[in-house]
Formats: C-alpha cells, sequence, structure tokens
C-alpha cells in the first residue's frame, strides 16, 4: 500500500544541513501493523510526519496505492490525507471547548455526508469504545486514559486507511497504556493498517514488524 523511496529531510545548519532522515526506503503492506522505534533524535516523529503528510518539506518519493503524493499540490495532500489518514497524538489534542461527542463528529465535518450518517458513525463509534456515557462530557472531566481513548476514536471515526499513531501511551500510565494498546491490536485485526511511533518495547513487539532508525538512517 505504501511505498517511500530515498526519502530525506534536512535542516540548515551554518553552511551545511543537518539530516533529520537520510534516504529512508520503507514498504508497508496494506492491513500491517508496524512500529517504528529508536533513540531520541533519532527522525522516528519526523518520518511519522512525512507518511502523514504534515510535513512537505522533504525530498523523495512516497507512493500510496500506486498515486505519487511527492507529485501532488499542498491542497491535494491535505485533501488525500482527511480522505485517507488517521492520527493519534501523545497529547490527545482534543478540542477543550467541545463535548466528547462533538470532538468525535469534527473529522466527519469536513466529509461530504449527511448529517444522519454523521450521527450514525459517531453513535456506532461510542458503542464500539465503550464511551456512550461520555458522550456529554468535556476533555476536563475525563481521565488522561479516557482522554487518549476518545483520541483514538476520534481518530477512526472517519475510517481512514491508514492510522498513525506518535507515542499514543506516552502520556498514561501502564494500565492505561495496555488499554489503548489492546484496542489498536483490535483495529488491526479489523483490517486497519497502523504505524506507531514508540518508546516502549512490550508496545513496540505487539507490532507484526519493527522497524529501527538510528540518526535519520533505518537499520
Amino acid at each position: 500500500m505504501i511505498e517511500l523511496k530515498h526519502i530525506e529531510k534536512s535542516h540548515p545548519q551554518g553552511d551545511s544541513r543537518l539530516f533529520v532522515l537520510r534516504k529512508v526506503s520503507l514498504a508497508i503492506g496494506e492491513g500491517e501493523f508496524v512500529s517504528i522505534v529508536g533513540p531520541s533524535g533519532s527522525g522516528k516523529s519526523s518520518l511519522l510526519s512525512v507518511l502523514g503528510l504534515l510535513d512537505a518539506d522533504w525530498t523523495g518519493e512516497y507512493l500510496f496505492d500506486g498515486q505519487p503524493l511527492h507529485a501532488m499540490k499542498p491542497k491535494q495532500r491535505a485533501e488525500f490525507a482527511r480522505n485517507n489518514i488517521g492520527f493519534v497524538f501523545q497529547q490527545y489534542h482534543l478540542i477543550d471547548d467541545l463535548t466528547v461527542r462533538e470532538n468525535l463528529e469534527l473529522p466527519l465535518d469536513y466529509r461530504d455526508m449527511p448529517r444522519s450518517e454523521r450521527q450514525a458513525r459517531v453513535a456506532d463509534i461510542l458503542d464500539r469504545f465503550q464511551i456512550v456515557g461520555k458522550k456529554d462530557l468535556y476533555p476536563r472531566q475525563l481521565s488522561g486514559g479516557q482522554q487518549q481513548l476518545v483520541a483514538v476514536a476520534r481518530a477512526v471515526v472517519a475510517r481512514p486507511r491508514l492510522l498513525l499513531a506518535d507515542e499514543p501511551t506516552g502520556a498514561l500510565h501502564s494500565s492505561q497504556g495496555d488499554m489503548i494498546m489492546d484496542l489498536l491490536a483490535e483495529l488491526h485485526r479489523d483490517g486497519t493498517t497502523i504505524v506507531q511511533v514508540t518508546h516502549n518495547p512490550a508496545y513496540a513487539a505487539r507490532a507484526g514488524r519493527t522497524v529501527e532508525l538510528f540518526d535519520g538512517w533505518l537499520k
């Protein structure tokens, strides 16, 4: 499904450049669960940003189902990301002034679908994630684990083909982290392609494949 060819990203540093990613080539099949590991500063989050089209300042080729995303204009990339990619971040990024239900509706507001279908999708995801009782609460009224649960639910409510998770358990204690990893495993069993960045060796091992970055290079 995904093929990266010779991806490089760098920043100016004096008279030279500091490379964050170096000649990264990686293939990810549909339905795979891949962990990206490596020390801090190795380029893990930068690679995830490239995969998620959050960053356009890189060179190389990015093919998704054969489509050359690297050749798309910024507006086309943004639309492709909205339609195909979901994100889970360590810091949740929920909207404080919106209820759980309203946070879940947000990704669907950009879709051309009837309101009744949007409401049905949200109702289904509330039930699946067992958070129906939290739907009218605000993020500040939830625990960290509950907020991350809502963040994962929001990431998948639009049914993305690719789910990217950047340290999704980094701010949680172990039991909450286990809950989130169980949820990712269930989404993977349902066919979602998942790429996660993690420092936790046990959580990394729950993926079907682990790739390691060091100083921007794939090992």
